[in-house]
């Protein structure tokens, strides 16, 4: 436990809402309710140990799990220096393969630094002195943009995810509209329409006509999205769903209709709460309704639900079905191969999006994957702004298959 600096002109509560606020900023859920809470708490404890203080605070701004990281590295930043803003400024450097504790833990401290950096509490830099230059580094600037894009969700800083939901809310995913079994009247040209040039002759005192001619009728189909919302996806789950609101919300998109779903292991249609035109109500509503959020997988039984009750309801005319999912699944392959053919047949396609083949190392080893490969049209990435970007060429070409042929004879040769 680190050593805790109490100020010394006895403002105790100020900096335990400065603190609060940090918390808040970093993402834990603290209200003023808590912030005053604390203040109580920490006076009826008082400060004969460091771990009574450290505990006092934890119980009350601590009430999910995954906060208690950020929380630990957020006290051991603040509290040990009233003065710690100047020693927070250094950019921490991203490790990709390092154990999962070592990455949480250095998200929680990236989180909190940009929080306490928030409070704008440090000085501005003094002014160069007269005839001094002033050096800038462009190659940091100029592919800033870039970066963000390339970034995967999970690496990201808390500003870079709010860059990022801004990015996502201004992609649109082109649709391609299919021609029906209706035929209208068409000045282009079709099948000749001898009963309308018979009436159009007879309009004209009998008088030669040009030919009138008919087309198939251009109709436009649905997007549905079955979003995974398990454990293993909850890094990537949340930024989908805003891309989802996005897609939901896009005026002139083209899509008849797009109809969003959960699932972890149960089935949540949430199509009613992403129509709201504010996304932050969108998502507050969705989860109130979502029941499973980072629980375990039931992919087969959550398409068996799918494919029984709402399928015939929304699948119809040509639907474009999304399947967002990593494929890590505990039920039998068997009944996943199974439902997922369902799907592939009741959809016009079936696009597969799934976080894990950013890795280059990917194989389809699970059962779950190895179930599902054989049965969608397109497989794809889906752990950053240019995979999801890249979506459009899956749906506006009808052969594009992504990975799914390299993968296809990995599991073939294996």
């Amino acid at each position: 436990m680190p050593e805790i600096a109490i100020p010394e002109d006895g403002r105790l509560a100020d900096n335990i809402l400065h603190f609060a606020r940090a918390l808040r900023k970093a993402g834990l859920r603290v209200g003023p309710g808590r912030a005053v809470d604390a203040v109580r708490a920490v006076e009826a404890a008082g400060f004969t140990q460091k771990r009574d203080f450290y505990w006092t605070l934890h119980a009350c701004f601590v009430s999910r799990a995954e906060d208690r990281a950020v929380f630990d590295a957020a006290f051991k930043m603040f509290w040990r220096n009233p003065q710690m803003l100047e020693k927070m400024m250094s950019v921490l450097l991203r490790q990709v393969d390092v154990p999962p504790e070592e990455k949480e833990r250095k998200a929680a401290e990236t989180r909190v630094q940009e929080a306490l950096a928030d409070q704008d509490t440090l000085p501005p830099p003094p002014p160069p002195e007269e005839g001094e230059e002033i050096e800038v580094d462009a190659t940091l600037t100029f592919s800033a943009d870039e970066k963000l894009r390339a970034t995967d969700f999970e690496q990201m800083t808390a500003d870079e995810i709010r860059a990022a939901k801004r990015a996502i809310a201004k992609l649109e995913l082109p649709v391609r509209p299919l021609a029906s079994r209706r035929l209208a009247p068409s000045p282009r040209g079709g099948r000749a329409d001898w009963r309308a040039t018979l009436r159009a002759s007879l309009r004209a005192g009998g008088e030669i006509v040009p030919p009138k001619t008919r087309a198939p009728k251009l109709r436009w189909p649905n997007l549905v999205a079955l979003c995974d919302i398990s454990g293993s996806m909850s890094a990537y789950s949340r930024m989908l769903l805003h891309f989802l609101h996005a897609a939901s919300n896009a005026k002139g998109a083209g899509w008849a209709k797009v109809h969003c779903f959960t699932f972890g292991t149960r089935l949540t249609n949430i199509t009613r709460h992403l129509r709201q035109r504010d996304v932050d109500d969108a998502l507050t509503a969705a989860g109130a309704e979502v029941q499973d959020w980072e629980g375990g997988t039931r992919i087969g039984e959550c398409l068996h639900a799918f494919n029984r009750d709402w399928s015939r309801r929304v699948l119809g005319q040509g639907s474009v079905v999304l399947l967002i999912t990593d494929g890590l699944d505990r039920d039998d392959p068997l009944r996943l191969a199974a439902e997922a053919d369902r799907l592939r047949l009741s959809s016009k396609k079936l696009i597969w999006l799934n976080p894990l083949l950013r890795w280059d190392g990917f194989a389809p080893k699970a059962q779950g994957v190895r179930a599902l490969l054989p049965r969608v049209d397109s497989f794809r990435a889906a752990h950053n702004i240019d995979s999801l970007d890249s979506l459009c060429d899956a749906l506006v070409k009808a052969d594009d298959s992504g990975d799914r042929a390299r993968l296809m004879r990995m599991m073939a040769e294996g």
